[in-house]
């Protein structure tokens, strides 16, 4: 089993937005790492205190094969002066994959948070 980190910022705080967001972010884990709805073990989400239009994991049940997937939300630590309208994820995949295979995804201004691992 291994982790697979990923993160965007939601171009506004509406149920459209954090949901277009999400569901881009787990599409190209997905792609990027080679995997399939049946290789996740789970999935927790985190947003920040300003995205609150709706719960990302919701928006990722609508994708084909993710009925079954567990999937949690949470909220991010406050950090003052942190990325605004970012939603995190870990995604817990079965794979046979090695540590410095897995492709750890940052879209749009949360490309800023791991620049070493984009």
């Amino acid at each position: 089993m291994r982790g697979i980190r990923g993160a965007i910022t939601a171009g506004g705080n509406t149920e459209e937005a954090i949901g277009d967001a999400a569901q881009r972010l787990v599409s190209t884990m997905l792609v990027e790492n080679n995997i399939s709805t049946e290789d996740i073990a789970s999935m927790l989400f985190t947003v920040t205190s300003d995205l609150n239009a709706s719960f990302p994991a919701e928006a990722v049940r609508k994708l084909a094969g993710f009925s079954q997937v567990p999937m949690m939300c949470a909220l991010e630590v406050d950090v003052p002066g942190s990325l605004r309208q970012c939603i995190r994820l870990m995604m817990l995949v079965n794979t046979s994959a090695s540590q410095s295979d897995i492709k750890h995804i940052y879209l749009g201004g949360a490309a800023q948070l791991r620049p070493d691992l984009i």
